[in-house]
């Protein structure tokens, strides 16, 4: 039978592994049925509006065209004429032009604003007052904390303007109606609207019909039109999820293998003992498997039901931090917690069976001896298997530093795991080779006790080749996710300083800046430039190693004055040519294009345009991978606001910023910060989720080292037969921990330290990760103590104080 304590730290390994993985499980689940929540299109049986995501053919690598598509971030606009061919259609009782447009009262709450039609697609009801009856009457949300025949100061697209409070309506999502014309007015979109609401009970494939060439939502897919910033982030959080994921998968298999590993070599005599008395391999197999299930089962059934409530909480944490949008729920089903049972069940026995396959097969005559001596040899299939993923670790090495942007970052986790598994298969040759070079060391320092922990060490390798992995592992893993992200930080900050030529930056504390403030701007004295910027996202084919992609990219539009408060470092072309359908592309997206290229891609709100490329740039990170003219980004983003005013120029700009609500002026170093805490933000999914999974394998290195130490009572009590001391045993065991734990964190540090700069390189063009001392240390420490402790704590427990 298994001893307790192999039991317990199986258990314990299985059930966080099911957990873990069961929560990446519950956010994958939660991007792939992820949708906004149906609110103000309650009533509507149907949505209509123009196309909601891009959809186009790219080329790929020795393969056919593939076809591909990405969500668009912007409001797609439609028509009001179509609303006539939906009234026709037989079951419609009414069709709403919707248009919505932001708004800011005086006291500086934003509202979304509309015309008072679409009131009844909520429906909101009035709670005091009436409807609006003439252009200068608005009705506004309860919350808004005004009272009905009040004046406030309304700011949509220009100056405040006074309007009188005719109505309130229940609490609800902020909304401003104003009468139809006033709000199409404000609206700015003749002829457009954001969306045709019908109303009534007609049939989705009649709608079709009727409007060919528009998208027609209906059920949860409604709220997708409400807020598209919901389906934009669904694919990115999906990929990062399943990247994150596949870690986690891996990572169970390896933490948990070594402990399956290190308990059946623990029970080598029983094994032996069952092939002499003529046991068959499959009969000496059978019995490893039932064993394992015994633990694994709980465990997994365990840990599959703790991973919803984990994933849960990851999700309420992204969704505190304002890492994922507005209305991206979470999906709670027993798939995720199913998946992470069958996932960890097999790891368990998947591990398990390779790790008998060396005892089960040795003939009867031989096994007791097989199991009285640890071989110093490894198998060949296991060299060959290591050195095969040594070689992929090197190819995605030589991936990331030769690419650039997505490709360069998810080929840094192919390189991390890659690397990890070879480790695994190669541990014992790493552990022999440590054991000489720091075994030296130990008994140079302790002639007695060093020699013994050298000795140990080296005899022992397959043991100490388990016990490397999850060592290096946690080192490698902590230190990459870790300072991946500060390198990742730092290079954009640096870039987008480097970039920042301004004096003053005019920013919005609302939903930002309406359009003639730049005009404003400019017009103060002491102004020698204004440049508006307006940030959006633009799809375009990104080729990478010879192959398309189409990619959602940053983008920005930048006004006519951009060659004086910005300088993204062109390489060749000038800003001074961005006007009309040109661009300026990012080097790591500029791929074989060059000044003069004409280039396919589609704005925000999935307009296509064959744009000119009139500059390339190297400072993508800090400004975006795409730079358009201004106007052109304006006309097609859903509030047509400015994001904020970089300025030339000490003036003073009170006068101006106070004739706007929520408007200051800020100076450069202060935009700088705002703008690092944001991308401090953006990285705090990936941050989240590395927590999780360093803290179970955290808990594998632990349950690892105490389950071989506790392995070895027999060896420990033999050496106090022999003379040795207690004191003598216990410095030997913490010589022995420190060359074993010693060569483990030396190659998770030399993983950490190749894929870093590997990073580096992909991000920055030199290879110079962003690391911090104090992390370092606190990274070996926390290795080094909890691994130490894990050894001589159940060391002190079975080792005897007495000889006799």
């Amino acid at each position: 039978m298994k001893s307790r304590g192999a039991f317990a730290g199986i258990f314990a390994s299985l059930l966080f592994a099911a957990a873990l993985i069961g929560a990446c499980g519950v956010l994958l689940e939660s991007a792939w049925r992820a949708h906004g929540p149906v609110e103000r299109y309650g009533a509507a049986a149907a949505v209509v509006t123009g196309p909601r995501s891009v959809v186009a053919e790219v080329k790929q690598l020795g393969d056919a065209p593939d076809e591909q598509s990405r969500p668009l971030t912007e409001q797609s606009r439609v028509p009001v004429g179509a609303a006539d061919r939906l009234r026709a259609v037989p079951g419609v009782r009414g069709v709403v032009a919707d248009v919505s447009f932001p708004v800011v009262l005086s006291s500086g709450r934003a509202l979304t604003g509309h015309g008072w039609d679409s009131a009844v697609l909520r429906p909101y009801a009035l709670s005091a007052g009436r409807a609006p009856g003439a252009a200068d009457e608005v009705v506004v949300s309860r919350s808004a904390g005004v009272e009905v025949g009040a004046t406030v100061d309304v700011q949509t697209n220009g100056t405040p303007r006074p309007y009188r409070v005719s109505g309130l309506v229940a609490d609800g999502p902020g909304a401003a109606f104003f009468t139809p014309a006033t709000a199409a007015a404000l609206y700015g979109h003749p002829g457009q609207a954001d969306a045709l609401a019908v109303l009534g009970d007609a049939d989705e494939n009649a709608l079709r019909k009727a409007v060919p060439g528009l998208d027609v939502a209906t059920g949860a897919a409604r709220g997708d039109v409400e807020n598209p910033a919901v389906a934009a982030a669904a694919p990115d959080i999906l990929e990062i999820g399943a990247s994150l994921g596949g870690v986690a998968v891996m990572t169970a298999f390896v933490v948990v293998g070594g402990l399956v590993v290190l308990s059946v070599r623990e029970r080598g005599r029983e094994f032996a003992m069952l092939r002499a008395i003529g046991a068959t391999p499959w009969q000496v197999r059978g019995q490893l498997v039932r064993e394992t299930l015994k633990a694994g089962v709980p465990a997994a059934l365990l840990g599959g039901a703790l991973s919803l409530a984990l994933g849960a909480a990851m999700h309420t944490a992204m969704v505190r931090e304002d890492v994922l949008p507005d209305g991206f729920g979470l999906s709670l089903s027993p798939l995720p917690a199913l998946a992470a049972i069958a996932i960890t069940l097999l790891a368990a026995v998947g591990t398990g069976l390779v790790a008998s396959l060396r005892l089960s097969r040795i003939r009867p005559v031989e096994a007791l001896g097989e199991a009285a001596v640890e071989s110093a040899d490894l198998p060949r299939w296991r060299v060959i298997t290591g050195v095969v993923f040594l070689v992929v670790g090197v190819n995605a090495l030589g991936f990331s530093t030769a690419s650039s942007g997505p490709a360069a970052v998810a080929a840094i986790g192919g390189l991390v795991m890659s690397l990890i598994v070879a480790t695994a298969f190669l541990g014992p040759l790493l552990a022999r080779y440590g054991g000489r070079v720091l075994g030296g060391a130990a008994q140079a320092v302790a002639p007695v006790t060093g020699r013994l922990a050298r000795h140990g060490s080296a005899a022992a390798a397959l043991r100490a080749g388990s016990i490397i992995t999850p060592v290096a592992l946690a080192v490698a893993f902590a230190g990459t996710q870790l300072f991946a992200q500060t390198t990742l930080v730092h290079a954009t900050t640096a870039q987008a300083a480097a970039a920042d030529r301004a004096d003053q930056v005019v920013v919005s504390s609302g939903p930002g800046l309406p359009p003639d403030v730049a005009e404003a701007v400019r017009r103060a004295p002491g102004v020698t430039a204004a440049t508006p910027v307006n940030r959006t996202t633009v799809v375009m084919k990104v080729r990478e190693l010879g192959e398309e992609t189409l990619t959602s990219l940053p983008a920005r539009g930048v006004g006519a004055s951009a060659d004086a408060t910005l300088d993204p470092g062109v390489t060749s072309g000038s800003l001074r040519n961005l006007r009309g359908n040109a661009v300026a592309l990012g080097g790591d997206v500029a791929g074989g294009l060059h000044v003069g290229s004409s280039v396919p891609l589609w704005l925000g709100d999935g307009t296509r345009i064959d744009a000119r490329v009139v500059a390339v740039y190297d400072r993508g990170l800090g400004l975006g991978d795409v730079l358009l003219p201004h106007d052109l980004v304006a006309a097609h983003t859903s509030t047509g606001l400015d994001d904020h005013i970089l300025v030339r120029g000490k003036a003073d700009l009170s006068a101006v910023t106070s004739a706007y609500t929520g408007v200051q002026a800020i100076d450069r170093d202060a935009y700088g910060a705002s703008l690092s805490q944001e991308i401090r933000l953006q990285g705090f999914f990936n941050q989240i989720v590395v927590a999780a999974i360093g803290g179970f394998i955290l808990i594998g290195v632990v349950t690892t080292l105490a389950l071989a130490t506790v392995a070895r009572r027999r060896e420990l009590r033999l050496l106090r037969l022999v003379g040795t001391t207690r004191r003598q045993v216990l410095r030997m065991l913490r010589l022995e921990a420190a060359i074993v734990l010693g060569t483990g964190i030396v190659i998770g540090t030399a993983i950490a330290a190749v894929t870093l700069m590997a990073f580096a390189m992909a991000v920055s063009g030199l290879p110079l990760p962003a690391i911090s001392p104090a992390a370092c240390a606190a990274i070996f420490l926390t290795v080094a103590v909890s691994g130490g402790a894990a050894i001589l704590v159940p060391a002190r427990a079975v080792l005897p104080r007495r000889t006799s």
